[in-house]
Order: C-alpha cells, then sequence, then structure tokens
C-alpha cells in the first residue's frame, strides 16, 4: 500500500472519530523522542511498579533505547491508534485485541511483517491467522484465551456422569438429561445481544462445521437447535438470553449447575468455588474438541516517517515475544503461549491448563477466513439472529436466515 493510499484508507477509517482528536497524542510533535520508543498497550490495570512494565523496561535496556509505555482500555486504544496514525504520530511498538489488527492493516496503519522482518515462523499457525489479511501478516501473537466447559464434580457424580465419557453432542445431551433428573440444573452460558454472545456461540456453529460466511446453513441450524433445545428441555435458563460471560460464572458459582461454558480468564475465581470443578473442551457435534474462538492480542509495528525505527521495534517486539518471556507474561495474563514449546512447559507447571492448550491448539481467529472488517457486521447478524432464536420470536431456519441477510 503507498503512502498516498495509506493516507486515504485512514482518512476513511476515522472519519466518525475526529470528535476525539483533541485527545490524541501528548508525543504527536516527536515521535522518535531521541533515544525513546512509545509503547501502547491494552492493559491499563498494569502500573508501574508491576512484571509487564519491568518487562518492556528490559527489553527498552537490551534494546539501548528508554521504552515510554501508555495503556488504555481496549475500545479507547482502537480508537487513538486510528486517529494516530491519520496524523502520523504512532507508537513505535502497538499491542491490540486481535479482532482490531484487521481493522488497522485495512486503514493502512500497520507495517506488514515482511517490512518490518519480524520473525513469525514459530508461533502457532491458527493463532497467527488472527493476525493476517490478504495473505499478509500484522503481527506476533503475544498470547491467546479461549473458552471450555467448567464441570461440577459432585453434581456431575451425583447424577452418574464421567465426564471423560462427553465426547459429542449426543454424549453431552445425555449428561445434561441425567443431571436435570437428578434434580440440578444443567448448563450455563452468555446469549446476550453482544460480540459476548457471538464469541460463546462460535464452538457451537464451527463444531457442527458451520461457516462465518453462510449463517444459514445446515449446519448453523443445528448448532442453533442445540441451544433453543437446550432451553426447551430445561437444560439452560432463560437467564442465557442476557448473560454476559461475567454474570453465567455468577451462576454456575452457586452451585447448582453441573456445566458453565467459560474461559481461561475465570480460573482465580475457579480457584475460590466452594465446591470441586473440572474442565473440558467443547465437544464438536461428531466428537472431538470444537474449533473455539481466539482471545487475545497481538504486537504489532505501526507506520512510521522515519522507517530506520523499525529495526529497533523488531528488537522490542522479539524481546516481548521470546519464549522465556512469553512464557512469564502469558501465565500473567492466564493466557496460552502462541508458541508450542512454550505451551508444553505452561502444562508442565500447571497440569490444569493441558486443556486449555488443546482448546487453543483446535481453535480459530474470528477474523480468518480472511473475513477481515467484515466480522463485526457478520457476528452482529450472528448474534441477532441467536437471540431471536433463543428468545422464541423465530425458528433456528427463519432467525438465522434473516442473519445472512442482514450480514450480506
Amino acid at each position: 500500500m503507498t503512502a498516498t493510499s495509506r493516507r486515504r484508507c485512514l482518512a476513511v477509517a476515522v472519519a466518525t472519530l475526529v470528535a476525539l482528536a483533541g485527545g490524541a497524542c501528548s508525543s504527536a510533535d516527536d515521535p522518535s523522542g531521541g533515544g525513546s520508543y512509545l509503547v501502547w498497550d491494552p492493559y491499563p490495570q498494569f502500573a508501574a511498579d508491576s512484571a509487564w512494565v519491568a518487562l518492556l523496561t528490559k527489553c527498552g535496556a537490551a534494546a539501548g533505547v528508554t521504552v515510554e509505555r501508555t495503556g488504555y482500555d481496549t475500545t479507547d486504544l482502537t480508537n487513538k491508534a486510528l486517529l494516530a496514525a491519520q496524523q502520523g504520530n504512532s507508537p513505535d511498538v502497538l499491542i491490540v485485541d486481535n479482532p482490531v489488527i484487521s481493522t488497522l492493516a485495512e486503514a493502512g496503519a500497520l507495517t506488514t511483517t515482511d517490512e518490518n522482518e519480524l520473525d513469525v515462523e514459530t508461533m502457532a499457525a491458527n493463532l497467527l491467522g488472527a493476525g493476517q489479511r490478504e495473505g499478509r501478516t500484522y503481527g506476533v501473537p503475544i498470547g491467546a484465551n479461549t473458552l471450555a466447559l467448567y464441570y461440577h464434580r459432585e453434581v456431575l457424580a451425583a447424577a452418574g456422569v464421567d465426564p471423560a465419557t462427553i465426547t459429542d453432542w449426543a454424549t453431552l445431551n445425555s449428561a445434561l438429561a441425567k443431571v436435570k433428573a437428578a434434580g440440578k440444573k444443567g448448563i450455563t452460558f452468555s446469549a446476550i445481544g453482544t460480540e459476548e454472545g457471538s464469541f460463546q456461540f462460535l464452538p457451537w456453529f464451527w463444531g457442527a462445521g458451520a461457516r462465518l460466511t453462510a449463517l444459514d446453513s445446515p449446519q448453523a441450524v443445528a448448532a442453533l437447535t442445540l441451544w433453543t433445545d437446550w432451553l426447551r428441555q430445561g437444560y439452560a435458563p432463560n437467564s442465557v438470553i442476557n448473560n454476559t460471560q461475567t454474570t453465567s460464572w455468577q451462576e454456575f458459582a452457586t452451585g447448582d449447575y453441573a456445566f458453565a461454558e467459560n474461559g481461561t480468564w475465570q480460573l482465580a475465581n475457579a480457584a475460590k468455588l466452594g465446591f470441586g470443578y473440572g474442565i473440558i473442551a467443547i465437544p464438536a457435534r461428531a466428537g472431538g474438541p470444537a474449533p473455539a474462538p481466539t482471545g487475545g492480542e497481538f504486537v504489532s509495528v505501526p507506520v512510521q516517517r522515519d522507517t530506520g525505527r523499525y529495526a529497533t521495534s523488531r528488537q522490542l517486539v522479539t524481546c516481548l515475544t521470546s519464549a522465556d518471556n512469553l512464557l512469564a507474561t502469558d501465565t500473567t495474563l492466564s493466557y496460552v503461549a502462541p508458541v508450542t514449546a512454550v505451551q508444553d512447559r505452561q502444562a508442565a507447571v500447571d497440569p490444569q491448563l493441558k486443556v486449555w492448550v488443546e482448546a487453543v491448539r483446535a481453535a480459530k481467529g474470528r477474523t480468518g477466513d480472511n473475513l477481515g472488517t467484515k466480522y463485526p457486521r457478520i457476528s452482529e447478524a450472528l448474534w441477532t439472529g441467536v437471540q431471536a432464536a433463543l428468545s422464541g420470536a423465530k425458528p433456528p431456519q427463519e432467525a438465522l436466515a434473516a442473519a445472512q441477510r442482514a450480514a450480506g
């Protein structure tokens, strides 16, 4: 993409964000800062004395520069990154939520790994896919989280269910029937009309063999029918329609449910549960782990006027994503590493991560299959269709046909 094309794309990308321009970047006048390199990340929870900031400082020292780091909330960071790119004062290193990579790449705000010479050979291909667009790679994954099924050991034992036997939809449905017959509740999840709802539906959607380019396929209808049947049969509560991933976890924490679909980010809360729990992969319709969507961030190198800065930016990114540093960082973030060797080390240190490693290895990026910036529109159509079916407003086939029309 030429410089002129980049400017044109950026102007379009930020057209609706101009009102925020006054709060963009205080360092716009001199992005080089002499021996200083700017790093923006979506981790405002990490203070100056945190291990994360210590790592940034260490990587800067190894590269012979000073790192000036700012942490932003995820949405704020996306807006600021687009505006900074338009104004020509982007940070040297930008760490963003993986679906945002496509938006920034389409806007011409990021360099490719061919341009910045980052080595991505050791990165897991399925995780790297979230940072790819039209055959080009725009960053390096720093880690990933995804979804699995937490289960209540005592509830399953009382219902005569061995969790190891749950390997497909049929065996999961059988387990839910036994749990209900034993007087307990089956499964809780988030089906709210936001990205969280799509995120939680995708393992069942992809696990049925459906594709985001055909929301009304027979496979997609089968996945939505699975969910609507759960509500109809009393295996899942009607509250799932409004549940976030946090409120569905709170339902599971009451101890009344056999299963909860949730992510690695609940591990700390799981340790505080007043009952024994375990974790299994979300099963695909015909067996095996379903592809779940990946969460997590990418480390990218934004476009700079002074292309000579890329060499040092590459050193910083390489340091942040080296094997030893990934192990420490991903442990802190409750992420699974994007490198197989580091994943194995994580599972060796903490055996309960083994199921998460397996889930991440089967996972998919939401913007994969070259969907890029088309994904948000598809996702909104999908969660709208799911809501329509779960509320009883439309049968699954009709709800997904409408979703496909809305997705275009």
